[in-house]
């Protein structure tokens, strides 16, 4: 589980395709070191530490994610946001995160609001359904708060230490991200289409 706060920048140094994917990245140390084993979030997708020595890390990425997420579409020297997962104890300064991407979004217009950027991002219409404006989504790993919601796309509001301290503030109008709903909407939406509503629960004697 991870919270959407980017904790570093890191920098893909190498991708190798034999068997399968496995990216290989760059960072500025830790105070507290990697552990094997360890979940990390790279452009919010949830990784496994295979590897690793001070300051950088191995990961393989299954068929699966990497088919659903960008990170397939990775070179050597393009930069990745990168979170550890949450510990007990930890703040949630953004939201729960599972670090399972839903989709791949088209970023379609990035235009200045004062200091700050508004991102358009083309979600398509299952996600757009999913969210609420005031809700939350994360972008490449990125929790942020939807400000307007369409029938295929949805709108957040950046300010510039987000753009700064992420992958966000290099991104352009075309460019491809990777999108996570809030789990929360994600369930509600589910329940919908079951059919199972507080009255049906009522109704068996559950509540």
């Amino acid at each position: 589980m991870f919270t959407g706060i980017i904790q570093k920048i890191g920098t893909v140094k190498r991708v190798s395709r034999g068997a399968g994917l496995v990216l290989e990245i760059a960072f500025e140390p830790w105070t507290v070191p990697l552990e094997q084993g360890e979940s990390i979030a790279v452009n919010g997708v949830c990784l496994t530490v295979a590897r690793f020595s001070a300051d950088r890390f191995t990961a393989d990425v299954l068929r699966e994610t990497e088919e659903r997420t960008g990170l397939g579409e990775l070179v050597p020297g393009e930069q990745v946001n990168l979170e550890r997962a949450l510990r007990a104890g930890d703040a949630i300064g953004g939201h729960l995160v599972q670090g399972h991407v839903d989709s791949r979004g088209t970023i379609v217009d990035k235009a200045s609001r004062g200091r700050d950027y508004r991102l358009k991002v083309r979600c398509g219409r299952v996600l757009a359904a999913q969210s609420v404006v005031k809700g939350s989504i994360a972008i490449d790993g990125v929790s942020l708060t939807i400000t307007e919601i369409g029938n295929d796309y949805l709108c957040v509001d950046v300010i510039p230490t987000t753009l700064q301290e992420t992958i966000l503030g290099r991104k352009r109008i075309g460019d491809k991200v990777n999108l996570e709903g809030d789990v929360i909407g994600k369930y509600l939406a589910r329940k919908s289409e079951s059919g199972l509503t507080e009255a049906a629960l009522a109704a068996a004697g559950f509540i």
